[in-house]
C-alpha cells in the first residue's frame, strides 16, 4: 500500500491506517467504488480545519507576546488560507497520494488547489484522531512552523509599522531603509534591504520586491530587539 511511503516520508506511523487512507480519498473515488467500503475525506476535513486553526493560534499566541489580537487574527487568516494550505500540501507531496475517480483525475483534480487544501486539512483531522493534538503540534514543528519563522508570511503583517511604534515608544529614534543589493536577472530579481536605527544596521531582509525586502528586514530587526 503506497501510504507506507507517505508515512516514511513524514517519519510518522499511523495506528489506524484506514484513517490515513480516508484522509486522501476524494468523493469521486468513493462514487466509482460503491461496492467497496470506502469513506471520503469530507468529515475529516471538517475536523482538520479546527485542528489547524488551534495549532496556528497556539503558535502565534506563544511566539508573539507583543502581537495584538487583531494582528494575530490577520496573520492566522493568511496562514490558513487556501493558497498556503496548497503550498503545504505540495511541499509534502500530498498530491501524489490522493485517491481520485477517473473523471476527476482526467480533468486535473490532482493539481486543483481546493482539492489539495481539503486533503491537507483532512490529513490533520486523521492525524489528530489517530495520535492526539501533541503529535499534531510536533508535525507542525517539523514541517510548518519553520516556514513561518523564515518570514514566509511577512506579506500579511506590517512589520515596518510595528518597528516604528516600538522604536518611537522607547527611544524616539529615526528609522531608515536602504536597498543594499539586487540579485538575479531582471525577470527574477531579488532585493536585499537593510534597516538602520540611528544609522546603525539592525536588520536585513530579502524579497522579490523592495517592499517585501523592507518588511523582512523590519521583522529581522524586531526579532533582534526581542533577544537584546
Amino acid at each position: 500500500m503506497h501510504f507506507e511511503q507517505l508515512e516514511k516520508q513524514l517519519g510518522i506511523q499511523f495506528k489506524n491506517t484506514q484513517l490515513l487512507k480516508q484522509a486522501f480519498t476524494h468523493s469521486s473515488y468513493v462514487n466509482e467504488h460503491r461496492n467497496e467500503l470506502f469513506s471520503d475525506n469530507e468529515r475529516l476535513e471538517f475536523l482538520g480545519d479546527a485542528v489547524l486553526e488551534l495549532a496556528i493560534s497556539n503558535y502565534l499566541y506563544n511566539e508573539n507576546a507583543d502581537m495584538s489580537e487583531g494582528e494575530m487574527t490577520k496573520l492566522r487568516a493568511a496562514i490558513v488560507c487556501e493558497a498556503s494550505l496548497v503550498e503545504f500540501a505540495r511541499t509534502l507531496h500530498f498530491n501524489d497520494f490522493v485517491l481520485l475517480g477517473k473523471g476527476e483525475e482526467q480533468t486535473g483534480g490532482r493539481t486543483r488547489p481546493a482539492l489539495l487544501a481539503d486533503v491537507f486539512e483532512a490529513f490533520l483531522g486523521a492525524f489528530y484522531l489517530d495520535q492526539g493534538f501533541q503529535e499534531v503540534l510536533r508535525f507542525f514543528e517539523r514541517f510548518i512552523f519553520p516556514k513561518l519563522n523564515t518570514g514566509a508570511f511577512s506579506h500579511a503583517m506590517d512589520y515596518k509599522s510595528r518597528l516604528q511604534e516600538i522604536v518611537q515608544q522607547t527611544k524616539n529614534q529615526t528609522i531608515e531603509y536602504q536597498i543594499v543589493a539586487e540579485k538575479g536577472p531582471s525577470h527574477d530579481r531579488e532585493f536585499v534591504s537593510q534597516v538602520l536605527i540611528q544609522l546603525q544596521p539592525v536588520g536585513e531582509g530579502t524579497g522579490r520586491t523592495k517592499k517585501e525586502a523592507e518588511q523582512r528586514a523590519a521583522k529581522h530587526a524586531l526579532d533582534q530587539l526581542k533577544e537584546s
